[in-house]
């Protein structure tokens, strides 16, 4: 029994978990609806920023509902637009240039910026803490608090200071009680806290189960001959096989900088792919190369994003609160778009939540959030491309996507969709598949010019972790581990993790599994992608993780 823990207690009118998009915008809708109301959102990197990571190439359409008139102020993040798109299909000899007029128009870049989303939110931060909100950086939302009706009324920080033995150092500071009229979750894909709502409150009772990706990222400075700002690549293709979904995005910023990145879909079977390794020979394609010559690698990460899309959003209120932004999964996995409607979700939330709020409701469901989403903007944005994700995954790359462009024409064209809405079935977890099914793969080794290890990436992740303190990353049963983990599936972990945490050494005639947590960069693959669901990520203390700058 864990031991009595007295704790100070905050009280606001709303309080927010997450500084991403959605988070911020909602607190600065709350504030331009009523100034009077109270408003704190949490974060958990060391600064706001700190743990975002996108493309990213963005809509501003919610950017414009929220702050019209921002593109007439100094000091904006969103420097560069988009000047010209391109799109590939790679062979392992060659590439293929898919012509735009052959796309269709909900895909086309026209009018998006190419940015740093952890600019974004750093702007959007100075314009929340403007208005009066409250921002905590460094701090984790690790528990929510229910009344005894049932309904959330707040969260608890983590606790700082505790030792990897369970005791209290020098420096041990309890966690805080912030109470709330309402709490709204926008931790992003796969949060901690989501999680537990979702569970308790069975939201996504009838949904189809949420699917996932896993986003690497490099930033690198280029030589000014091969830039183009403004330029924005997508392919699809090799290195991944037929079988297994997911793409590249190479996108040209302000000052030589070129966003390069890779997203491989978490619902692969094989469970010998390396998600990491395969981003590292992407760059090795003669179409891609060359754009690398006397270049310099200046950041990575990595991070999971929501690909459900339509059919895989949970009913989004709950008594106390709300999910807002990727914690909901408002991604649209064609677009490779998730922040406007992150951002239009936080509006929607903090509309309705103030209305309720000036009517003297707390700790209820605020029902017109789930009935405005799916008629509003966010749901025209998601429908017709519903049927995206899910034939790629039935029909295999080339089939799936011819078939998933064709039913985005018979939805521009028409309104009319030959397919329904489609569903999926499992998890990503229960899609891998026993190792006996498949042969290693064997990937090259890093020239630490062009391609790199995990190791010597995870350094320009900036991630910072004290050494004793708990594992953040529990296992659930060791023995199913080694069992299932190791013995069925050929230790997966050690190669769907992106930052090196996992490893399976041998001593003698055994495997002793280790946790190297302090490697970890939050990415959160392994608490999806486990096929036991044995590995349960939760959060360190505080301002620990990467610190991402412009990523």
């Amino acid at each position: 029994m864990q031991p009595f823990v007295m704790r100070e207690s905050m009280e606001f009118d709303v309080v927010i978990v997450g500084t991403g998009p959605a988070g911020l915008s909602a607190a600065i809708r709350l504030k331009q609806i009523n100034p009077a109301l109270s408003v704190v959102v949490l974060e958990k990197g060391v600064e706001v920023g700190a743990h975002i990571l996108s493309g990213a190439v963005v809509d501003p359409i919610g950017i414009d509902a929220l702050l019209p008139g921002w593109r007439r102020e100094e000091g904006h993040p969103f420097k560069t637009v988009v000047t010209q798109e391109r799109f590939l299909m790679l062979g392992e000899k060659g590439a293929w240039n898919i012509p735009n007029a052959l796309m269709p128009g909900i895909l086309s870049n026209r009018g998006n910026f190419v940015v740093s989303l952890g600019n974004v939110c750093r702007w959007l931060a100075r314009k929340a803490e403007a208005l009066g909100v409250e921002i905590y950086p460094g701090f984790t939302g690790v528990e929510v608090l229910y009344n005894k009706a049932g309904a959330v009324i707040g969260v608890v920080t983590g606790d700082m200071g505790v030792k990897k033995n369970g005791s209290h150092g020098l420096n041990y500071m309890p966690g805080m009680e912030l109470l709330g009229k309402y709490v709204l979750i926008g931790e992003g894909a796969r949060g901690s806290l989501a999680k537990e709502v979702i569970a308790r409150y069975a939201l996504d009772r009838e949904c189809s189960p949420q699917r996932y990706g896993i986003g690497l990222k490099e930033l690198w400075e280029i030589d000014p001959i091969y830039h183009q700002s403004g330029l924005v690549l997508h392919s699809f293709g090799w290195p991944l096989d037929e079988c297994t979904g997911g793409g590249s995005f190479l996108y040209h910023m302000e000052g030589n900088k070129v966003s390069v990145g890779f997203v491989v879909h978490l619902d692969y079977k094989n469970p010998y792919l390396s998600p990491f390794e395969e981003f590292q020979r992407f760059k090795t394609h003669s179409a891609i190369r060359g754009i690398f010559t006397g270049a310099r690698r200046v950041a990575y990460g990595a991070r999971a994003l929501t690909e459900g899309g339509w059919q895989s959003v949970p009913k989004l209120i709950f008594p106390g609160g709300v999910l807002i932004g990727c914690a909901a999964g408002f991604m649209n996995v064609p677009r490779i778009k998730g922040s406007h409607n992150a951002v239009l979700s936080g509006m929607v939330a903090a509309e309705h939540v103030a209305v309720a709020i000036a009517k003297g409701r707390a700790h209820d469901e605020v029902a017109g959030i789930e009935d405005s989403w799916r008629v509003g903007v966010i749901g025209r944005d998601l429908l017709p491309v519903r049927n995206v994700k899910p034939l790629w995954a039935k029909y295999g790359t080339k089939l799936g996507m011819m078939l998933g462009g064709f039913d985005m024409w018979c939805q521009q064209l028409f309104g009319f969709s030959f397919f329904g809405t489609m569903h999926y079935k499992k998890t990503d977890s229960a899609m891998l598949e026993p190792a006996f099914l498949h042969d290693p793969i064997r990937y090259p080794a890093p020239d630490n010019v062009l391609t790199f290890d995990r190791l010597s990436s995870i350094y320009l992740s900036n991630i910072r972790h004290e050494d004793d303190e708990p594992c953040h990353l529990l296992i659930k049963d060791k023995k199913l581990q080694e069992m299932s983990e190791l013995t069925v599936y050929g230790g997966p972990s050690i190669r769907y993790c992106p930052a090196a945490v996992y490893e399976w050494i041998s001593e003698g005639n055994n495997k002793r599994y280790v946790i190297n947590a302090q490697n970890c960069i939050h990415c959160k693959t392994c608490d999806i992608k486990d096929p036991n669901q044995n590995i349960e990520w939760t959060s360190p203390e505080g301002g620990e993780g990467p610190v991402y700058s412009d990523m």
